[in-house]
């Protein structure tokens, strides 16, 4: 079977159409590599764009990805609700098929360096890390692109690639290389954003919540309403219809209904077979059952 290696790159873009077309252009143009999908949200004014090939393509796509996004995004123009440090925010590769975790890391550590090369700093995390205090997405993102020039200053976290200097346009990129995590968001009928926020703090880690849930609560302004956003980081520790009775549970208490939930990107079809246990009661499901997944095989 051929190595398949998937990258999910976040950028700092989602209102104007025209840059994210020529974004998935760019992509699309690279031979052996296939958009898987795309998605984009004008209140959080982010894209994320999941792509996927053998290694070197995906390093490849990567690359030209990178460099479109820097030419058409400028941080110090940018605005939106999700948390940000650059236009090239956050480039992770996950293992799919037939690639290890330690070629996944390799791949990431290539961009890196490429990246740093061009003037851009850039920081590893998760499986990538160089030091435990940097595997964690949030912590190295913490006070996000308009504190970034005096973190910058500070010696603790001089980048891993590129300079230690303050980038206006490009801010600094965050790479490396994890386990396939669910982006998952859960619209609210209010729009009392402390709602969102609670609810968010119920269900996150830090907090004292699940232990592979991240979260934050958002206002999304054009739709008069809040969202709970999440990143379920292993769904084999938390499934999705835990977090999402539990959001819709915490939100009952203040006589706010769930509107409509969201999955950013691919998800992975076992992650989906829980779902499917839970809601329909079929205790013994597997995705075996899929039509689909016994004409692939």
């Amino acid at each position: 079977m051929a190595e398949v290696l998937m990258c999910e790159a976040n950028v700092s873009e989602g209102r104007r159409t025209a840059v994210l077309e020529a974004l998935i252009a760019a992509v699309s143009a690279v031979e052996g590599v296939r958009i898987a999908d795309w998605s984009a949200d004008a209140d959080h004014n982010r894209a994320v764009i999941t792509f996927v090939g053998e290694p070197e393509r995906v390093l490849e796509a990567a690359k030209v990805l990178a460099e479109s996004a820097l030419a058409a995004i400028d941080m110090r123009e940018h605005q939106g609700e999700h948390p940000r440090q650059g236009a090239l925010d956050v480039v992770p590769f996950i293992p799919i098929r037939e690639v290890s975790k330690e070629r996944a890391v390799e791949i990431a550590r290539k961009f890196g360096a490429w990246l740093g090369s061009r003037g851009v700093p850039v920081y590893y995390y998760e499986d990538a890390a160089t030091r435990p205090e940097r595997q964690s997405l949030p912590k190295i993102r913490k006070g996000e692109y308009e504190a970034l020039e005096e973190k910058l200053r500070d010696q603790a976290w001089e980048p891993d690639e590129g300079p230690a200097e303050f980038n206006p346009t490009a801010g600094a990129t965050v790479t490396g290389s994890r386990f396939p995590l669910i982006a998952f968001n859960v619209n609210l009928r209010t729009d009392d954003l402390e709602v969102a926020k609670t609810i968010a703090r119920a269900v996150r880690h830090i907090n004292g919540g699940f232990k592979a849930v991240r979260g934050m609560g958002f206002a999304l302004e054009e739709r008069d309403m809040v969202q709970v956003s999440m990143n379920l980081v292993n769904y084999t520790e938390t499934p999705i219809h835990r977090v999402l009775e539990t959001v819709r549970s915490e939100a009952a208490r203040y006589g706010v209904a769930v509107a409509g939930t969201e999955l950013i990107g691919p998800v992975p079809l076992d992650a989906l077979e829980e779902v499917v246990r839970f809601y329909l009661q079929v205790h013994d499901f597997t995705t075996e059952q899929v039509l689909e997944t016994a004409l692939l095989d």
